[in-house]
């Protein structure tokens, strides 16, 4: 007989208590304990297979690692390029995607534009929000009518088995025990949850989206996903604080955390891996957002560069790095004297507390008196950069809009700026001079840093690039090159 169970369980944390507290001891927000009924059941069988698996009731002996096989693990490749960047190179079989966002950015949209667009694969998209009709209208506008041999199938919600073709299949349900049953006959090589704070078990007793019912949901789509090597895509709400809604254990449960960001006065949408267990989690893709679905942005430098036909004060353009992909992206700033005692700084896609540092130095080491001057920074295109290669690009750019003179639109910048006033190295320096190259530019401003030292073996060769490579020590140098 299932014992019942009931807790205080935070709504923002997921912290477990006996009792109703006011303020919770684990992330100290005020009023979010929920009292919810935990069910246990005592039966040891997978919710979505009717035997018991023999996997999960092996106990695992311990191996030495020099008898663990090891092998490439399979990947299935999708026809979005940017996609396969971000995931490392494709899905992995038996993967567990988290994908979060704000609403309205287009989460939907991309997976099922994704969905629609593996005709040769039986794709199961479960939506909980909407209902078929619904989504049978976002498909048509997204893509074309299917290919031969493909199928948008609406009737797998009913209690007819579906046929088993390939393509796009639409189930509209929120309990996972109808859900694993539809799993069992359709047979699908890729799922699709649309939203996992819609989902809820019938061995928890509380409201879909509490803390209880997302860790329990995902825990059951993670033994699916793992015990028949299927992967599964996971649509996460998001806070108004920006986090994936849910216990904070739901990140490190999934194999990858992907984030959609952008925002909706711009047209550009990127997608972030914040944790890759495949892959790395610092590659970034860029999407359009079209009437007809999202479009691939192959070149993002050409999107984040503006086309300007005379050199403007407090522009200049700076060399960064994310992931394995270099970008040359616009740094804009402004700089005016405060009508009122305190001055403004605010930063738009860039971190403020860096800036507040950046303006310090340019105060302490080269004289110029910013204490009592607005300043606002902006990184163009809506996205947001952490590289600090673009410090070199900011100053200038703010000392530009200070004096109110231009810096050549043919000139770029790739360093860090030191608290002392020197142009640190950066990494992967090549390939920001060849990213500057192949865009046209005609200059770029590196840290002396980067050459190679005596006796390296590692040696940059310069003569085969045709731009004009700077190599600075410190900022006043930088200067006195730009302005005299």
């Amino acid at each position: 007989m299932a014992k019942t169970k009931i807790a205080y369980v935070c709504q923002s944390c997921g912290y477990e208590s006996p009792k109703w507290l006011g303020k919770c001891p684990s992330c100290g927000q005020w009023n979010t304990f929920a009292e919810e009924i935990l069910e246990k059941n005592n039966a040891s069988v997978p919710d979505w297979k009717a035997n018991p698996s023999t996997s999960l009731q092996r106990a695992n002996k311990p191996v030495p690692v020099s008898e663990i096989t090891f092998s490439e693990e399979h990947r299935l490749l999708t026809p979005d390029a940017e996609f396969n960047r971000v995931l490392g190179g494709g899905i992995v079989a038996g993967s567990l995607v988290l994908i979060g966002g704000e609403p309205g950015i287009g989460k939907s949209t991309l997976m099922l534009q994704l969905a629609l667009n593996m005709p040769n694969l039986k794709v199961l998209y479960v939506s909980g929000e909407e209902s078929d009709r619904q989504i049978k209208m976002r498909a048509e506008r997204l893509t074309p009518q299917p290919p031969e041999g493909g199928a948008l199938d609406l009737g797998a919600s009913s209690n007819i088995p579906p046929l088993g073709g390939k393509g796009a299949f639409i189930l509209t349900e929120t309990s996972t025990q109808n859900i694993f049953k539809q799993i069992e006959q359709l047979e699908p090589e890729l799922v699709v949850i649309d939203s996992i704070q819609t989902l809820h078990s019938a061995h928890i007793e509380s409201t879909p989206g509490s803390v209880s019912q997302v860790r329990e949901c995902t825990a059951e789509l993670l033994r699916f996903a793992k015990e028949t090597s299927t992967p599964v895509f996971l649509i996460g709400h998001i806070t108004k604080d920006g986090m994936i809604a849910g216990p904070k254990i739901l990140e490190h449960m999934v194999d990858t955390v992907l984030q959609f960001e952008g925002d909706r006065h711009h047209v550009y949408r990127i997608l972030r891996a914040v944790k890759n267990r495949f892959g790395s989690a610092s590659e970034l893709g860029i999407y359009e957002m079209l009437g007809e679905g999202l479009r691939e942005v192959s070149n993002p430098s050409e999107i984040l560069l503006s086309q300007r036909d005379e050199p403007l004060s407090g522009v200049t353009i700076s060399a960064t790095l994310e992931g394995m992909r270099p970008m040359l992206i616009e740094t804009q700033a402004l700089v005016s004297t405060s009508p009122y005692g305190t001055p403004q700084r605010t930063a738009t896609g860039f971190d403020t507390k860096r800036m507040n540092m950046l303006l310090a130095v340019l105060e302490k080491r080269c004289g110029f008196r910013l204490g009592a001057k607005d300043v606002f920074l902006n990184i163009t295109g809506g996205i947001r950069v952490e590289d600090p290669a673009i410090d070199l690009g900011l100053a200038a750019a703010i000392i530009s809009s200070h004096e109110d003179m231009p810096i050549a639109t043919k000139v770029c910048f790739a360093g860090e700026i030191g608290l002392s006033g020197e142009i640190r190295a950066v990494n992967r320096v090549e390939q920001r001079i060849a990213e500057a190259q192949k865009l046209g530019f005609e200059q770029i401003f590196i840290s002396k840093y980067n050459l190679p030292k005596a006796g390296d073996k590692k040696r940059i060769d310069f003569s085969r690039y045709t731009i004009d490579v700077k190599t600075v020590g410190n900022i006043e140098e930088v200067f006195s090159l730009l302005f005299g």
